[in-house]
């Protein structure tokens, strides 16, 4: 029995110590004024582009699949995108009501898009010779657009990171993941002292090499550099290959939901990625999402209080496709009537459904209203809650009634002004943020 209580006590230290190195000092992290900043700007772009445009296929994980190695590793010295233009990118994301904008400046196919001194394999070895993450955070400051970079813990390119194909199976015996963290840390040092980005998105956390106490000194490594950096959850290791909901040993700012809306949640800060076609780097002829789509998947994004990332992939020419352009405009031209119901809002406080969705801010809730078929949308209760006066949101009065038991009916106009998402305003006898 002794040497079992010997045993335990040893394995309580070690789990103990161990949990201590892979935790982050919880001074150290984003403050909640600079992350309720970051979940009021509520729409950004994220942008995933490099050499791979000229195979048209995915970034990063056609890699030694549809695109073979040899080919897939030299497209860089073809990569000449000449009709690239830094101020043309960030007006489009303006224009289509964006707040923030992030660019992949390395991917899992490790080319860098900065002339980074602790590589050969970026921008400045290509063709084009301009360093495409310098020029887009001149043209963010220039726009008033927040500046973010996206950056991967993996790299199937370095002979340091033990692994080098999307499979994920072999391990390389002579690679040295130290070595690999210390160029990681370079070149994360040359990201944040030089373009000050807003916030750093990282992502291929999913892999064996990496681990959790990696994520929390390279969280710690950042916060010196830049204490109001915001981070998201994917630098710490999550080898399942899901990005979970913030808890408590998750390391990082916000939640990571890709390619669907994330849940409901009041308590913390999370962003949907998702494609405005189907592949995240350019394919010829991709489906494009429809209007509805896209306004209703930011509606319905900031009706459970999330942001949306939104993400084009330009062209091997530097050109994000026209009909991208088009469609991120009239998103743009719906946020122009309704944006006031989007940005630097609350979700809630019911579930985004398939016929409304609901933001709110000070003594107005929001219902964003996608199924104009009904006559009558019904809200239930809110303990407490009178409606004072509805209107549609630039718009003339609309009738509504009030149940005893404290459900709210909405009678809907025979037309309403927007049939992808039409907004009603309803003014509360309290503050909305409260309920």
């Amino acid at each position: 029995m002794k040497q079992l209580f010997t045993l335990l006590v040893v394995l309580s230290t070690f789990y103990q110590t161990k949990a201590q190195t892979t935790a982050v000092n919880p001074s150290i992290k984003t403050s909640k004024a600079v992350l309720d900043d970051f979940m009021d700007q509520r729409f950004g772009m994220f942008i995933h582009w490099g050499p791979v445009t000229l195979r048209g296929t995915e970034i990063g994980w056609s890699r030694g699949t549809s695109v073979p190695v040899e080919d897939y590793d030299n497209l860089y010295k073809e990569f000449n995108p000449v009709l690239f233009n830094a101020d043309t990118w960030v007006k489009t994301a303006k224009e289509a009501g964006m707040k923030y904008l992030t660019i992949t400046s390395k991917h899992h196919d490790g080319f860098c898009l900065w002339p980074t001194k602790f590589s050969d394999y970026n921008i400045m070895n290509s063709p084009y010779k301009k360093d495409i993450v310098g020029e887009l955070a001149k043209a963010c400051k220039k726009y008033n657009i927040k500046f973010c970079v996206y950056f991967t813990v993996l790299d199937w390119h370095d002979p340091n990171y033990p692994i080098h194909l999307p499979d994920g199976k072999s391990l390389d015996p002579k690679a040295d993941i130290h070595k690999f963290i210390a160029t990681m840390k370079n070149q994360l040092r040359e990201i944040v002292t030089q373009y000050h980005p807003y916030m750093l998105w990282f992502d291929g956390n999913w892999e064996g090499p990496w681990k959790n106490e990696y994520g929390a000194d390279l969280y710690t490594f950042l916060k010196k550099l830049d204490p109001n950096v915001i981070i998201n959850n994917r630098i710490g290791a999550s080898h399942g290959g899901e990005h979970p909901k913030l808890t408590e040993g998750i390391i990082g700012d916000f939640a990571t939901p890709e390619q669907k809306i994330g849940e409901l949640n009041m308590k913390n800060p999370w962003e949907t990625c998702m494609t405005i076609c189907q592949q995240w780097a350019w394919k010829p002829n991709d489906k494009l999402k429809t209007l509805k789509e896209c306004i209703q998947t930011l509606a319905k994004t900031s009706g459970g209080n999330g942001n949306l990332l939104f993400n084009v992939g330009p062209m091997a020419d530097g050109r994000i496709e026209q009909r991208q352009i088009n469609r991120l405009k009239e998103m743009g031209d719906w946020l122009a009537t309704y944006g006031e119901s989007i940005y630097g809002t609350k979700g809630g406080p019911y579930k985004p459904n398939e016929v409304f969705a609901t933001t709110r801010k000070n003594n107005k809730l929001y219902v964003h209203i996608f199924d104009g078929k009904s006559a009558d949308v019904i809200l239930p209760a809110l303990p407490g809650v009178k409606v004072n006066q509805a209107y549609l949101l630039k718009g003339s009065k609309i009738d509504y009634s009030q149940n005893t038991d404290g459900s709210i009916v909405l009678r809907l106009p025979e037309h309403l002004p927007n049939a992808d998402d039409s907004v009603i305003v309803l003014e509360l006898n309290t503050n909305s943020e409260r309920i």
